[in-house]
């Protein structure tokens, strides 16, 4: 096998949600599980709450931002853990995308939702949109919870997880061909480098 193609992939977890009892440790939690031990990725748990961003969007350098924009360029793709509130996305979330900017380019991101009877999907796909507006390109299969409070019990494990566990192992695959393949992409010509 081509020897770039054999380098671990380095997935940035992005929690969605900074709500006080949120939902998201549970299910971002069951995600890291699913990600981590021998397999082709290492992870970078990037939570809202664990950083110390700006309320406002900074115009000058902020060392908060700076770190953040050093951890999203470090990664070779994403796995978003978004819940879903008022039919989208939490607004945390879009103000931490928002202050990155190129370095979500030329990557994959993939989701993991959460909410209602929608199970979060209706976030997703506003945030497809948004991801392709920063040149990032989106999996297509993605994993979501309906009616999600009911799924975990108090430690945080699935009652039911064969259909979760077959949905995130298909994504993962898709999500490590995207993020091998864009990377060696980068590598040859790096994203931006267009012909007029």
């Amino acid at each position: 096998m081509h020897q770039k193609l054999d380098r671990r992939i380095n997935l940035a977890l992005i929690y969605g949600s900074t709500r006080e009892g949120r939902l998201c440790d549970k299910v971002a939690g069951w995600a890291l599980s699913q990600i981590e031990g021998e397999g082709p990725f290492t992870v970078d748990v990037v939570d809202p709450l664990m950083l110390d961003l700006p309320k406002r969007h900074p115009r000058g350098e902020n060392p908060a931002v700076r770190i953040l924009k050093e951890r999203i360029g470090a990664a070779d793709g994403f796995i978003v853990v978004t819940p879903e509130y008022n039919r989208g996305y939490p607004g945390p979330l879009k103000s931490l995308i928002d202050m990155v900017g190129a370095e979500w380019r030329g990557k994959p991101v993939a989701f993991v939702s959460y909410g209602g009877f929608s199970g979060g999907l209706r976030a997703v796909e506003q945030l497809r949109l948004v991801f392709c507006e920063l040149h990032a390109t989106t999996i297509r299969d993605s994993v979501s919870f309906a009616n999600a409070w009911s799924q975990f019990d108090q430690t945080g494990q699935l009652l039911d997880a064969d259909r979760p566990e077959q949905a995130m192992a298909l994504m993962l695959a898709q999500l490590h061909w995207w993020a091998s393949a864009l990377r060696e992409a980068r590598e040859s010509v790096p994203y931006g480098t267009f012909a007029a």
